[in-house]
């Protein structure tokens, strides 16, 4: 089932609108990279109970983590100003919901920087043609926005090595 889908669903029975913003491997078709198989949804509640949407989530098979606010997901802060730079995918009277945009997306990914995290921050900067210069940007907003904390080196060779990725694949598509 598709992610507006089921957030439609919750609406019908909210008491109050629902405004959401989806992140993780739900929010991948939206950057237009191939949908990979998940029953996993993580989104941040700007509008909602938590709670509530939680346990209907719950109800209906998927595993969820939600949050009012996904800076507390890592000690590494979500680059300043990330909510008002999400990307309206849907909306009516009762529910909006929102995918961030695309270097939010990539940092939002490269703050746990699993394997799985790394080829998705990859597909997504390759699919939406990311600016280095800008993702840089991005990526000193996150570490000045952040608190001091040993989990900011981490971060730095996640970010270098991911960039030096990105570079290796732009320089093999130059060269098709």
């Amino acid at each position: 089932m598709d992610i507006i889908d089921i957030f439609k669903d919750i609406a019908l029975t909210s008491e109050e609108p629902l405004e959401i913003i989806v992140v993780e491997a739900k929010a991948l078709p939206y950057y237009g990279v191939n949908y990979r198989s998940t029953m996993d949804i993580d989104a941040e509640v700007i509008k909602g109970d938590v709670e509530k949407i939680y346990a209907e989530l719950k109800n209906m098979g998927y595993v969820s983590d939600l949050s009012e606010n996904i800076n507390g997901w890592s000690v590494i802060s979500m680059p300043k100003g990330y909510r008002e730079r999400a990307v309206e995918i849907y909306k009516d009277e009762k529910l909006k919901i929102s995918v961030l945009n695309p270097y939010d997306f990539i940092i939002m990914k490269l703050r746990r920087g699993t394997n799985q995290d790394i080829e998705d921050a990859l597909s997504v900067a390759l699919e939406t043609k990311v600016s280095i210069e800008q993702l840089d940007d991005y990526f000193q907003n996150a570490l000045e926005s952040s608190i001091k904390d040993t989990a900011l080196f981490n971060f730095k060779l996640i970010y270098n090595t991911f960039k030096n990725l990105l570079l290796e694949k732009l320089k093999t598509l130059d060269n098709i």
